[in-house]
């Protein structure tokens, strides 16, 4: 492995110059760690897409970041205008790129060695048929969970980018986003908007034990209160449970994404809680066949055998 090429070592000088007449740090003005080690580039002064992708994934590797592969071809596809590298043309591939562009790549790649998500260092990321602007330390969407809803967030800077993405998008007059907090035990805010038919929540739940062993990426960019569940990754889950048969109408819904040791915990906690009325309908695996998923139905007033499934409209909890 051999240190910087002069014209790469000019570029990062260049970028930490810049970083210290701001003011900034180059670790945070500029997403540079001087640990990380490039290896020589061994293309010619005008390297291809296909060049920077293989020389690129070769960085990565080297500074062990996840998913090399992908975050190289994420990054070169974005800066030549396309989603993905399969969506390029052969002759896109093999062209040279301008100056401009082996600048943006580098500068992009930069962030990445930082351990930043791809979604943030593209700033934008596809979600179902929907491309979302994404900023840290909003929430990345995850194509297992989301739904369509109205959605509720107690972060500021959530609520500020679904107005920005549901402008955006021309969805503002379809959804209802409002800054809440689950946990601040006060229901009377959300009464304008129910009774509703189904609460759906990504809540924090990861048990804080197991937060120093989140992915760098993670840790040093997401909003880390919209993961921490506390000692027993529950603490999230027990409000929004006590503030669902406020707002459910009978027989509603509420679905959780949880951790795969939540369902019998949360059946437990259920049943040492009769007054809230609600019970497991089901519990359904996510893509690698573990229990992360929990549908709890509101009993009918004086039935609790009931549990017939139903649809939208839907709250959407922290």
């Amino acid at each position: 492995m051999r240190l910087l090429t002069s014209p790469l070592r000019r570029m990062l000088s260049g970028l930490l110059n810049c970083c210290e007449r701001e003011g900034g740090r180059p670790s945070k003005c500029c997403s540079l760690n001087p640990h990380h080690l490039l290896p020589r580039q061994n293309f010619s002064a005008k390297p291809t897409a296909a060049e920077l992708v293989r020389y690129w994934h070769g960085v990565f590797e080297a500074n062990r970041i996840p998913e090399a592969q992908e975050s190289s071809e994420y990054i070169i596809s974005y800066v030549l205008g396309a989603k993905t590298i399969h969506s390029l043309s052969a002759s896109s591939l093999s062209n040279p790129l301008t100056s401009e562009q082996q600048q943006q790549v580098q500068w992009l790649s930069m962030k990445r060695l930082q351990r930043m998500p791809v979604q943030y260092v593209l700033g934008e990321w596809d979600f179902r048929e929907l491309t979302l602007k994404m900023r840290p330390p909003v929430f990345i969407p995850r194509p297992e969970t989301e739904s369509r809803v109205i959605a509720v967030d107690k972060e500021e800077a959530a609520v500020n980018l679904t107005c920005e993405n549901a402008q955006r998008l021309q969805l503002q007059d379809r959804i209802r986003i409002l800054h809440y907090d689950a946990c601040s035990g006060s229901w009377e805010q959300l009464l304008p908007w129910g009774p509703v038919d189904t609460i759906v929540s990504n809540p924090p739940y990861v048990f804080h034990e197991d937060m120093a062993h989140l992915a760098e990426e993670i840790l040093s960019y997401e909003d880390l209160d919209a993961l921490d569940g506390g000692n027993d990754g529950m603490r999230v889950i027990k409000k929004i449970l006590a503030l669902a048969p406020f707002i459910l109408k009978d027989l509603g819904s509420v679905f959780l994404e949880v951790d795969p040791r939540h369902p019998e915990m949360v059946e437990n906690w259920l049943q040492s809680h009769p007054e809230l009325s609600l019970s497991i309908s089901a519990t359904h695996k996510d893509f690698c066949g573990k229990p992360r998923f929990l549908h709890i139905q509101k009993h009918k007033a004086g039935d609790s055998s009931n549990k017939k499934d139903f649809a939208c409209p839907s709250v959407h909890l922290p």
